[in-house]
Parts: structure tokens; sequence; C-alpha cells
């Protein structure tokens, strides 16, 4: 599978265009190669232990200059996954992994309980060549005693940022309907009293070299500013061990989401995550037969981006409808 992106001369016309390979390796996972360079790997069966709920996730991730910009099960949070879609608080049940806040649990707070879920690889629907090369899958949200809660069909797609030739985009974008039977809620440890730790949703863990990279958005220009702040995108860069290159992640929060400008969960001490939270001080109910729909930008540069650059890749590519 190949898509085209159109190359950019000194006066912004296009010239020639350049590919995106798409391979699926059947019954494990999919990559998109550019420039030579692996971009991304989707791994769709994932055998990581049940306690870290095993997920269809994206690791690694790279920018086009080959430097990984995603951590995969880091020392302190085994179950960290890339890029990956979470809930560590759905009705009781936990699609993160690890312990789940607890409030009046001794210590920490966090108790391992037997609730920890699994997102499953159900099948593809597509996998699509072309200008935006990319797939659509059928994910089941299964809980720890074997339910069936969710029915997410999620949508992804691959391209070059128009305009900078040294960034491409990951668009995600789900559908979650709920087939509990029952309403579901979606929150975080910060709903339940925990302070600061509203992590909720579509979740990023970046390499441990990342730690103290930099922060900015229209709601602040540092981690500490930007927890639990409101703003419609943010973005972070970070250096990369052995090569001193850095990289810039730009994260885009649909306007159309139930949250139209997401609180962001947000650290770059003492590692390195980037969460536009659904769930940060209140949760987010999700009726019985109802769907909600998310969707979500990364953009991966190579080298460190302005905010004016920022704003104007922004300006330059507007979400489509479909």
């Amino acid at each position: 599978m190949t898509g085209t992106a159109p190359e950019h001369t000194d006066n912004g016309r296009a010239a020639t265009t350049e590919t995106m390979t798409v391979v699926h390796e059947m019954g494990s996972g999919i990559s998109v190669r550019a420039r030579d360079v692996e971009l991304l790997r989707y791994t769709y069966r994932d055998a990581t232990p049940a306690r870290e709920c095993p997920a269809p996730h994206f690791h690694p991730l790279r920018d086009l200059n080959g430097e990984i910009v995603t951590g995969h099960r880091p020392h302190d949070h085994r179950w960290h996954k890339g890029l990956a879609m979470t809930a560590s608080h759905l009705s009781g049940q936990n699609f993160w992994g690890g312990g789940t806040y607890t409030p009046g649990a001794p210590g920490t707070g966090y108790v391992d309980l037997p609730n920890v879920g699994a997102l499953r690889h159900r099948d593809f629907q597509s996998l699509r060549d072309g200008a935006r090369p990319g797939f659509v899958e059928d994910v089941d949200w299964i809980t720890a005693d074997g339910q069936r809660w969710v029915d997410e069909n999620r949508s992804v797609r691959a391209g070059f940022v128009p305009g900078d030739r040294g960034g491409w985009q990951l668009e995600v974008r789900s559908r979650l309907t709920n087939v509990r039977g029952q309403p579901l809620e979606f929150a975080s440890p910060t709903v339940f009293g925990r302070q600061l730790a509203g992590y909720c949703g579509f979740f990023w863990r970046g390499p441990r070299s990342f730690t103290g990279g930099a922060v900015t958005s229209p709601g602040g220009d540092s981690a500490e500013e930007m927890m639990g702040t409101a703003a419609p995108w943010l973005a972070f860069t970070g250096v990369h061990d052995g090569t001193d290159r850095t990289s810039t992640l730009l994260f885009l929060h649909h306007p159309g989401n139930p949250v139209p400008d997401p609180r962001w969960f947000v650290r770059s001490q003492p590692f390195p995550v980037v969460n536009p939270s659904l769930a940060f001080h209140r949760p987010l109910e999700l009726a019985d037969g109802d769907t909600l729909r998310l969707a979500y930008r990364l953009l991966v540069f190579d080298g460190a981006r302005t905010r004016p650059q920022l704003e104007a890749v922004i300006a330059d590519n507007p979400w489509e409808d479909t």
C-alpha cells in the first residue's frame, strides 16, 4: 500500500510526490514507512501480561530522521504503551493497567485489584491506499471477568504535513459504543480525589530521554502550567540520547469532541507524558447504547518548532468532517 503527499518548493507550490508504504504483518501488526524510515508500528495483538491491560497500541513512532518518539513498558509504569487509548476508571473497571486509585487506601492509594480488563482486536474493516494510507479496525473492551462493555470502531490515517518538509501526522478517530446494558462512567484518579492525576483517554508516553522536555500551548509554556489546564492543542519537544537531535510532537484535539477544550494531563518530570483528558476533574457518562465520538491528531516533526510555526501548521491543516 502506498500514500502520496506533495513536496514543496521555495515558493510553496507543489512539485513532486513522495510515497508512504503500509505493510500488514498478518496476525501481529501494521507498519508505515517513508524515506527509508519506519514511521510507526501498530501492534494490534498485544501479548503483554494481563495486569498491564493488553491493548492495541502504537510503538515505536519515529520522526522522519528515524528518531523514536515513544516509550514502551518503562520500568516505572510497565503498562504505558507508546500511544494508546486508555481508561483508568470505567465504572469500576481498569482499562489502563497496574493498580487502581482507591480513596482511603493507605500509601499512594493505588491498589492491585482484580479489575484490569483488556482491549482486544476483533478485525479490520479496511486497509487503505491513497493520499492518506491507514486502516479501520474494530476493538472490543473486555472486563476482567470477560464481559464486553465497549464496541470501538477505530479509524487511523497517516500522511505528510503540508508545508513542513520535516513533519508527518497520525490521525486517530474512535467511536466508542456502550454495549454494557447500563450507563458507563469514564473517570480519573483526580475525580476520586488524587490531585493532578486526571489521566483518561488518548495517552502518549515519551522516551526517557525526553524527561525535562519543553512544553508549549495556548494555555502555558511549561508542563506545570498546563497540568489540568484547558487548551485546544499542546506541543512537546524533547532531545534524543546519542544524537542530540530534537523532535517536536504536536497534539491536536478535535473541537467536536465531547470536551471541546480538554484539560491536559502532561508531565515533563519525572517522565514525559501527554493526555488530552476525557475526565480530568469530572466524570463523563455514556448512556447505554450511545456512542462517544473522538478524534485526535499527533504531528511529529524532526527538530524543534516555535509557537508561530506550530500555529501556522494548525491553520493550514483544518479538520475534515469525515
